[in-house]
């Protein structure tokens, strides 16, 4: 009998025989488990569709719960071949990474021996009156175990392919949904069959297995899963309609491109061990959503995208002590939890903020380039960051390891202090806190930064993008008359790092940025704005420096500066909520006068010919100004929204702007607004709408309706998957914080036993109190976890914890100046 170590979940078995290395072992192995409802291993979701309800059931190993299904060196370098047989069903479709090449009905006897039942000794299962089919899959190539799947279900499908275009073979790929889905899968397999090939043209290798299908389930901790030749995703991720809008859209295309990024990143070259999850998820977040969605949907602009969502989550979570390498070591007796931690914005977003950053240095093509050799020389084998930096240096001829080692194997990032003289600049590094107060233990880190000097003169700007901080605190930069010309580091944003400019400096740019025959990009603007938020929180500027800055480029046609300024305008507010009334009111009025005028000028009113900017900026400006009280856009609301209180009509509602709509009608609108979004929750024409209606319900604003939310999101209505969105909106709404943090430290035990090991506990522990902004607060919150468990969520309590901590202090430092600047500007008296 083995010996079974719960703890480490390893098995020990002894043999009587003395083997020699090398010698081949074969082992039969019994086996049985329950299909549980976890959403790891083998479990089972749930689908409903004409009064009927189902189950089916699917597998998610990553990253080490292959083991729950099947005994397995489940390790990430300890590859195989794989080939399953699966006992299901007639009338149910069995899936697996490669494609099917026998199936057969059986009989009672055939099920036994299949099961190995009397071999084994296992119990006569329980098989009903139904007709059982065994179908057997083709072998796979060698691959890590967490990249093993397969399911089962009453599953439809739709079916195209597309055409290598390096070996001329066509490969199929379907998609596949239960029933009530696939009228929106459309979509997703649209995208498959647009990209695949662009994918096959970059890194000069063919996909390499048969087929690629695409499963859209209902209960998914993940996102979406990159299973050799079966994705697993969620239903929000992958389906798609007209009724979704542009933002739905354009985050199905983005999701289904980085899963297909992974068949290269991931399933041909693996990383290692859990260390080196960047090499996987990294490269799938750059490749996927920024050069290979380029390229297909260049008119999306993905690459700005990009800079107000990754670069920026990025470097908020990077700015915090509790922060971690990209390349985190990991060993001892707690490996699972540390696993599951490192799934967070560190591995994904600063990790592709890197390769976004060496893109930019070496050339997009060198870069490229590199990375297929990279690729070529690991294909089907097991990689370490180095391998990388080995194939990009070849490309290159830099050493790229000297370069990068920084970057990945430390925490943080620098802050660039500059001062200038007539002779040129003076750049010094140090690494930036969110707090501010970084001590000299915490500040031994060099970076190699590539400084992209842009110098601007009347109509025209150049860039130099070969200056480079070469891993020592300070260099000169010669720039002559430096304090009289308009100069600009980190063109375009493309480096992981602040600059904190001189007060003269700071105003010099600002007023150039305000002028619109400047020629910054629209990420210069963009990065300058977060640049200044973000060091005036951490005490380098005062708030008003970020005030003033908004304040002059208000108006300005760019989605990506306008989405910026009212991401950082809503900070404030947010975290301003306690703060006199009269100051509130004033952030909000100084809201309106930023979005107001667009918002009115752009309407509500869509029009097919509008840009993708123009519709980005609609939603930003209207977003905006509605959440800052404006009238007009409240009216605006009410009278479309009215239609589909009173009709369930929603044609004057568009899909652009349901979201919004939905989510200010329940926050004004009282009882009959909830029920409406209630009916849209439980009713949803698409997996967006019900997205909508559960952060529409956690805007509610009346006691009675946060109660009935509260006790929605607490019982077993909301499917564990959905838990993390009703957490998000809570925790937004400032009304509903306190009780939500009150309902959740009640029900701790019940939700922590829900999602014990999952990916999502230590996200909802971060959205149930990193929104206070008081040091009682933080000290409330440590109080309540010193009796909790906190193995699994360790790194994002202390993450939480920190950021309180850092607003309580930004507000410390600039309540008063934030409420002078407000009243010398008329809004507040």
């Amino acid at each position: 009998m083995p010996v079974v170590d719960s703890r480490q979940e390893r098995a020990r078995i002894s043999v009587d025989t003395q083997m020699r290395k090398g010698t081949q072992v074969y082992m039969a192995i019994g086996f049985r488990g329950a299909i549980d409802s976890s959403m790891k291993g083998y479990y089972r979701s749930t689908w409903e569709h004409n009064g009927r309800k189902m189950n089916y059931a699917l597998t998610q190993f990553a990253p080490i719960a292959a083991r729950r299904a099947f005994p397995s060196w489940d390790e990430p370098d300890l590859k195989a071949t794989y080939q399953m047989r699966l006992l299901h069903r007639q009338g149910t479709t069995a899936l697996a990474n490669m494609p099917v090449v026998r199936e057969a009905p059986v009989d009672r006897h055939g099920v036994r021996q299949a099961l190995g039942v009397d071999a084994l000794h296992f119990s006569e299962p329980r098989l009903g009156d139904a007709v059982w089919v065994e179908t057997e899959f083709d072998v796979t190539p060698k691959m890590s175990t967490y990249l093993v799947a397969w399911a089962d279900g009453e599953f439809r499908q739709i079916h195209g392919s597309y055409t290598s275009p390096l070996t001329g073979r066509v490969v199929p790929l379907r998609v596949y949904t239960t029933p009530e889905y696939i009228h929106q899968a459309q979509y997703a397999l649209e995208v498959k069959q647009k990209i695949l090939p662009v994918y096959e043209r970059v890194f000069s290798i063919a996909y390499p297995l048969p087929k690629l299908d695409t499963l859209v389930v209902a209960d998914f901790d993940a996102n979406a899963m990159e299973n050799w030749g079966l994705i697993i995703g969620r239903t929000a991720g992958f389906l798609y309609d007209a009724k979704s809008g542009l933002a739905g859209k354009k985050s199905t295309a983005s999701l289904a491109s980085h899963e297909v990024a992974h068949m290269w990143f991931g399933d041909i070259a693996t990383m290692a061990w859990w260390d080196g999850l960047w090499l996987n998820e990294a490269f799938a977040t750059f490749m996927g959503e920024v050069i290979i969605m380029g390229r297909v949907f260049p008119e999306w602009n993905s690459a700005r995208g990009f800079v107000a969502g990754h670069l920026r989550g990025a470097m908020e979570l990077d700015a915090k002590r509790s922060s971690h390498p990209i390349e985190m070591p990991m060993e001892g007796n707690d490996l699972e939890n540390a696993i599951y931690q490192v799934f967070d914005e560190i591995s994904y977003s600063k990790g592709a903020s890197v390769l976004r950053m060496l893109s930019q240095m070496l050339g997009e093509e060198t870069f490229l380039k590199g990375v297929s050799h990279y690729l070529q020389k690991h294909l089907y084998g097991n990689t370490v960051t180095r391998n990388l930096w080995d194939g990009i240096s070849e490309a290159s001829g830099r050493d790229i390891d000297t370069i990068m080692s920084s970057w990945v194997q430390q925490p943080g990032f620098p802050v660039l202090t500059v001062r200038e003289t007539d002779e040129g600049l003076y750049v010094r590094q140090h690494r930036f806190l969110a707090t501010g107060d970084v001590r000299p233990e915490e500040d031994q880190t060099l970076w190699h930064v590539p400084l992209a000097l842009r110098t601007f003169t009347a109509y025209n700007h150049t860039t130099d993008y070969g200056l480079m901080l070469s891993g020592e605190r300070e260099t000169f930069v010669p720039l002559p008359q430096a304090t009289h010309t308009t100069w600009k580091l980190n063109a375009d944003a493309m480096g992981v790092y602040r600059v904190a400019y001189t007060d003269a400096h700071l105003r010099r740019l600002s007023e150039a940025a305000a002028q619109s025959h400047v020629l910054l990009s629209p990420e210069d603007r963009a990065g300058l704005l977060g640049d200044t938020w973000e060091l005036a929180q951490a005490h380098y500027y005062r708030t008003s420096s970020a005030l003033s800055l908004s304040m002059a480029l208000r108006g300005m046609r760019s989605a990506l500066v306008n989405q910026v300024i009212a991401t950082n305008v809503a900070k404030l507010a947010s975290v301003w909520w306690e703060q006199p009334e009269d100051v509130r009111q004033a952030v909000d009025a100084f809201t309106r006068a930023l979005f107001g005028p667009m918002a009115r000028a752009l309407s509500f009113d869509v029009d097919d010919d509008d840009s993708i900017d123009v519709r980005n900026d609609r939603v930003t400006a209207l977003r905006a100004t509605a959440a800052a009280g404006d009238p007009w856009a409240l009216r605006e609301i009410e009278a479309r929204f009215a239609a589909l209180r009173d009709a369930s009509d929603d044609q004057r509602i568009h899909p652009d702007l349901f979201g919004l709509v939905l989510s200010e009608a329940v926050r004004r609108g009282g009882a009959s607004a909830y029920d409406v979004a209630m009916h849209i929750y439980e009713h949803p024409a698409t997996p967006d709408h019900k997205e909508a209606a559960m952060a529409a319900l956690g805007n509610a604003r009346e006691a009675r309706l946060v109660q009935r939310t509260l006790d929605l999101v607490f019982s077993t209505r909301v499917k564990t998957q959905d838990l993390g969105s009703f957490f998000r909106a809570l925790s937004e709404n400032p009304v509903a914080r306190r009780p939500f943090w009150a309902r959740f430290q009640e029900e701790f035990a019940s939700v922590s036993q829900r999602l014990g090991g999952s990916f999502s506990l230590a996200k909802l522990v971060r959205a149930s109190a990193s929104s206070f902004t008081s040091e009682e607060d933080a000290q409330a919150i440590e109080r309540f976890f010193a009796t909790q468990d906190t193995a699994t969520f360790s790194m994002s309590l202390a993450q939480t914890l920190e950021s309180v901590r850092a607003r309580a202090r930004w507000i410390a430092r600039d309540a008063d100046d934030v409420a002078q600047w407000l009243a010398a500007h008329g809004f507040l008296d």
